[in-house]
């Protein structure tokens, strides 16, 4: 059997997680990118992937498919369309376009009375839009916190909105009402008929104004914030396969944030599948496939992820390197995101992290106790 899989830039989620898995089932991979040369492990075919008809034209002067799919954020719509013009099993390319753009989501959310938070697109120089303030001001389409913001009245909202605008010429911009609450996420996989509860996380942000995720940790207890994540999956048409979604337990109840329509990213995937204990990219290439989507049992160990923010620009002058060890009763791994010698210019987003620590013990206190004693030992050093 053959998979296509279609890819922008190498993620460790596609090459540590999904070709692994691939190779374990046995299936045949070729990756439609337009970086082939960054896929020296597998076939790689240089593709527009950004356009469906490309890839489209490059399946149908390959092999056979019987399975097109992608993990990226930028191109579901595109690998959808290509499935479905297979007649293969995958998503709805209107859910993947609703998913990734967040006007459209506040948009069909509003529509099903599923919730309604305030939001409006932002155009640099026009007058602000009619919202309570504060609002958060963020790419219609965009990823890793960048450029997202809050701001707290219409003169700040102009003035950043300009600078988005400078940076991102072209690009949509929203404003939404801002969310008080802790952030969390709920995992899921669907087969198109089922959805299945993976489990979720508890999000610790770094300080306002901006929306730096620092740290996960797991978090089994989302009790009626399931029931009302799945309304929103349905009301966006996101069934199907691996759904990261981001929420806020506000006041009045969850809120959604966005819909990631993929596994959860920054090596999170692999947090996930150690915490429940299963083969998890194989899971979601065998929904791809045609499959049911598996019952999963519950987690039975705790386990979490910091992202190390870089203090300072600069450049960094010591790294623990790439590093697998017990500590204690806990297993840890620490992935280096940047190498001693990198410069590091601070950019307040994602984009900051020099490295991710995942920690999985029994409990919260064999975790914590297990990240603090790897980070006392072997600090990134940045001057």
């Amino acid at each position: 059997m053959r998979l296509y899989l279609t890819a922008l830039n190498p993620t460790d989620s596609v090459t540590g997680g999904f070709l692994p898995a691939a190779r374990t089932l046995g299936l045949d991979v070729t990756l439609l990118t337009d970086q082939p040369e960054r896929y020296a492990e597998v076939e790689a075919l240089r593709t527009d992937v950004r356009d469906a008809r490309a890839v489209i034209d490059t399946i149908a002067r390959h092999h056979p498919p019987d399975a097109i799919f992608s993990n990226s954020d930028h191109i579901q719509p595109e690998t959808a369309l290509a499935a479905a013009y297979f007649g293969l099993p995958g998503k709805d390319w209107r859910a993947c376009l609703t998913a990734k753009n967040k006007y459209l989501t506040r948009r069909a959310l509003a529509a099903a009375g599923v919730e309604h938070v305030r939001t409006a697109l932002v155009t640099p120089g026009q007058p602000p839009p009619d919202l309570p303030y504060p609002v958060v001001v963020k790419p219609r389409e965009g990823v890793a916190s960048e450029d997202v913001m809050l701001v707290r009245e219409p003169g700040e909202l102009r003035r950043v909105t300009a600078e988005i605008a400078e940076r991102r010429p072209g690009a949509a911009l929203v404003a939404e009402e801002y969310l008080a609450g802790p952030l969390h996420t709920l995992e899921t996989l669907g087969d198109g008929e089922n959805t299945r509860v993976l489990g979720g996380f508890r999000t610790t942000l770094g300080p306002l104004p901006y929306f730096v995720e620092e740290r996960l940790d797991w978090d089994p207890r989302h009790g009626d914030d399931a029931a009302h994540v799945l309304r929103v999956l349905g009301a966006v048409g996101a069934g199907f396969g691996a759904c990261h979604t981001e929420y806020v337990r506000t006041a009045d109840g969850p809120r959604i944030v966005e819909v990631n329509y993929r596994l959860i990213g920054d090596t999170c995937d692999f947090l996930l599948a150690e915490i429940l204990g299963v083969p998890l990219f194989e899971h979601v290439l065998r929904v791809h496939l045609g499959e049911p989507a598996p019952d999963v049992p519950p987690a039975v160990t705790h386990g979490a992820a910091l992202s190390l923010v870089a203090p300072r620009s600069g450049v960094i002058t010591r790294t623990p390197g790439d590093v697998a060890e017990t500590i204690g009763a806990a297993r840890l791994r620490h992935r280096p995101l940047r190498a001693a010698g990198d410069t590091v210019e601070l950019t307040n987003t994602n984009r900051d992290y020099l490295g991710v620590v995942r920690a999985v013990g029994p409990d919260a206190a064999a975790v914590d106790g297990a990240i603090d004693a790897f980070r006392a030992r072997t600090p990134w050093v940045v001057e």
